[in-house]
């Protein structure tokens, strides 16, 4: 039998309604509405009345603030209801389950909800639309049905079958680029190409898994495709970045370096410079690939220790472009996973997002898109509604408004840990090893993840691309961070990866060159996903780890201890070769070398464009520019988006979002001691940023190199000093789509 009941919130208290009425009244100009209430509904399965009656009070409303009713109450006007997308992660849902199973001991019932709108006045179906319009966002949510349902079961075909592209290595030119377009690769020709080539050699046509697996493991996202490409011909149009770029020769040079010349090897040459030269003493290097890492002493309780902090920064522009609130939860959730995997307690974050003015009207939307209130205000709600329930303590939060983010945002999660350094194991995997999945469960949400993150957004992708946004799941991420301050969980851990982008097919494919991978045994959050689905979906809240096989119960148990799942999903294997077996067969089954090899090698010629190094903001007269200055949004206070944000999680914050005697002067750098367990430290990592997009479109050259002085300068002003800094670079370019169009990053990375 199925319980349905609705919740509401009592007058004085239904904030949501009341702010969604005003923002339909203002933002949609809808001049009928009247009234706005909302109510969530919750229908429970496998659950005795008894129960049922119990948890009404006690997990699906708050008696003191919540009306409850068990049909729908009356109402005048109009009434609809929305509901996620199958396969799409409902953490209300999910909670309250948790909340039941916890409540009496029993297995977890089966939850859905939904929310109801009741509106209330004078409105036109023309109206009515444009609020459905408004309140569904079709990546995730769909309207759903008023009537009740007799059961929550859902009858999922179970896939057997798995699909060989019969005639893939007889494929002509032609055919391979229309077998691109068919099944929407990130791949090019060439990779598609040398693909063809290495499946002829094993004299075999590839499965569909192997393809995906491949395109995913290739993608930009995972491989850095862009900043791997080689670069040719120089075309020098400006004299600044031809001297930084000389220069980086001459570095180049007296390194001995004769690797290709790329994007990855400007960016990352001074590093390389200061290690050769002994002044980079401090970096931690491991063949694990999670975030920069580096040595450090610090103070506890007046003894020094060996500590490692870890920190890295993360975009997520696509995703929250098409699915504001989830595309921002999972930026910060995708951030905090590589500390994390490198068994770091991420204890504060930064967020930088670009947007284009947000005070514009819905009619001034780009077609095709969402308008940017909507995703400026959905995106910080998603952004802050995971940092603050894993109770990370977010110090600095700003938002940039410049129109060339109308086409696609710019969201940056970046985030600090710390773990005492004889904590963290690393270790070789050796055949016998044991790989666990550990964490949330798989799902259809995520698929594509890698392959979309750097797609361009077009009229269809609110409705096509709806699958590679992941719903994250705070607590069970949290569960994590909890499970690797345990000294004796992490040292059992030889090897350590996240499930970002890629899911199986990365997460655990980049831990050891010879693996053997049971996809059935990886678990679901419900039937009927393919082999496909299993290997690459990804998720904000799933570890996989290498064991020794004798460590295995004992990890185990730890794990059971913070109710999380654990589950053997792979050995290694002493043949250099990533298997994936799915019901009893094959399905992925490559060399290591050959997914190692990243694709075809790319090339490109470079042009780099004269650049404007002036600015044009200093070129108006003193009243002009004041006038200027005082309508820039970005001198507006932000303090209302801060305070969207919990800055004190962890009582290890050194710094408030606003200062002064009245509170009211934005800090420029975030600072916070470093959290040790069972007593305090007085040492902090403090961290800035800086950046100005105005300066940047005119020179990116100019914009860098700035960028790289404002950060530091804030460090200083906030009493850093200058010494023991570390820059970790960004970079935001529109798509490599011409010569030109290279010399940008180029001119950055030269500076910078």
């Amino acid at each position: 039998m199925v319980y349905r009941v609705y919740a509401e919130k009592k007058p004085g208290y239904d904030h949501e309604a009341a702010a969604l009425f005003d923002e339909l009244k203002s933002f949609l100009g809808v001049e009928g509405l009247t009234g706005v209430r909302i109510l969530n509904r919750y229908d429970v399965e496998n659950i005795d009345e008894g129960l049922f009656n119990q948890a009404v009070s006690n997990v699906f409303s708050e008696p003191m603030v919540d009306d409850v009713y068990r049909e729908m109450p009356e109402y005048t006007g109009t009434v609809f209801a929305t509901e996620y997308l199958p396969g799409q992660f409902d953490q209300r849902a999910d909670s309250a389950a948790q909340c039941i199973q916890l409540l009496a001991r029993v297995e977890r019932p089966d939850v859905r909800t939904a929310t109801v709108y009741i509106l209330a006045g004078r409105l036109s179906e023309a109206d009515i639309e444009a609020i459905k319009k408004h309140v569904i966002n079709p990546v995730e949510r769909r309207e759903a049905s008023l009537a009740p349902v007799d059961t929550l079961k859902t009858n999922y075909a179970i896939p057997t079958t798995v699909r060989t592209m019969a005639g893939f290595i007889d494929y002509t030119p032609d055919q391979l680029a229309d077998f691109i377009r068919q099944y929407g690769l990130a791949m090019d020709a060439a990779d598609i190409a040398f693909c063809q080539a290495y499946f002829r050699g094993e004299h075999r046509d590839p499965t569909l898994t192997e393809i995906r697996m491949i395109d995913t493991y290739w993608s930009d996202h995972c491989r850095h495709t862009t900043f791997l490409t080689e670069l040719g011909n120089m075309t020098f149009e400006d004299e600044d970045v031809a001297n930084a770029y000389r220069r980086y020769l001459s570095v180049r040079e007296a390194l001995g370096r004769n690797k290709p010349i790329c994007l990855m090897d400007i960016a990352t040459i001074g590093a390389k410079y200061l290690k050769a030269k002994g002044i980079l003493t401090d970096l931690d290097e491991s063949e694990e690939i999670n975030a920069c890492t580096i040595r450090m002493d610090v103070d506890v309780n007046g003894e020094t220790q060996k500590w490692l902090l870890l920190f890295k920064n993360e975009t997520h522009n696509h995703p929250t472009e098409i699915e504001p609130f989830g595309g921002a939860a999972t930026c910060i959730g995708g951030a905090i996973r590589d500390p994390l995997s490198g068994r770091g307690y991420v204890y504060q974050a930064m967020r930088v997002t670009g947007a284009a003015d947000p005070t514009r009207g819905v009619d001034e939307t780009i077609p095709g898109k969402l308008p940017q209130r909507q995703l400026v205000t959905t995106a910080a709600a998603g952004y802050s509604s995971y940092g603050n329930q894993i109770g990370l303590a977010t110090g600095l939060v700003e938002e940039i408004y410049h129109d060339g983010y109308a086409a696609k945002r710019m969201e940056i999660g970046a985030v600090v840990g710390a773990a005492p350094a004889d904590a963290v194991r690393r270790e070789v995997p050796a055949p016998g090893d044991v790989v666990i999945l550990l964490g949330g469960r798989t799902g259809r949400d995520g698929c594509g993840g890698a392959t979309g993150s750097s797609k361009a957004h077009t009229h269809e992708s609110l409705e096509t691309c709806g699958a590679e946004v992941q719903k994250g799941n705070a607590p069970e991420e949290r569960k994590l961070q909890r499970l690797f301050r345990n000294r004796d969980a992490v040292r059992m851990i030889k090897r350590c990866n996240d499930f970002g982008a890629g899911g199986v097919s990365v997460a655990i494919g980049e831990l050891a060159d010879g693996l053997d991978i049971d996809l059935n045994a990886v678990p679901r959050k419900y039937e009927g996903l393919d082999g496909t689905e299993l290997a690459i979906s990804e998720s904000q809240e799933r570890m996989a780890v290498v064991l020794a096989a004798e460590d295995l119960d004992a990890f185990r148990a730890l794990a059971d201890s913070e109710n999380l799942e654990s589950t053997l999903v792979a050995k290694v294997t002493a043949e250099p070769r990533l298997v994936m077996r799915w019901n009893g067969v094959d399905i992925v089954n490559v060399s290591r070398a050959f997914l190692n090899s990243n694709g075809a090698a790319k090339h490109t010629d470079v042009v780099v464009e004269a650049q404007d190094k002036s600015d044009a903001r200093a070129e108006k007269g003193f009243m002009e520019g004041m006038k200027a200055m005082a309508s820039d949004l970005n001198l507006c206070s932000q303090r209302g988006l801060s305070e969207r944000f919990d800055s004190t999680n962890g009582a290890s914050s050194l710094l408030m979002p606003f200062g002064g005697a009245r509170q009211l002067t934005p800090i420029q750098a975030m600072a916070s001691r470093i959290p040790v367990e069972g007593g305090e430290s007085d040492t902090a990592s403090v961290m800035a940023y800086g950046f100005d997009p105005f300066i940047s479109e005119r020179s990116p050259w100019r914009g860098a190199y700035l960028a790289v002085v404002d950060s530091i300068a804030k460090l200083v002003a906030a009493g850093n000093g200058t010494d023991n800094i570390h820059l970790t670079f960004q970079e935001y370019f529109q798509r490599m789509n011409g010569e030109k169009a290279w010399g940008r990053p180029l001119s950055a990375l030269s500076s910078a």
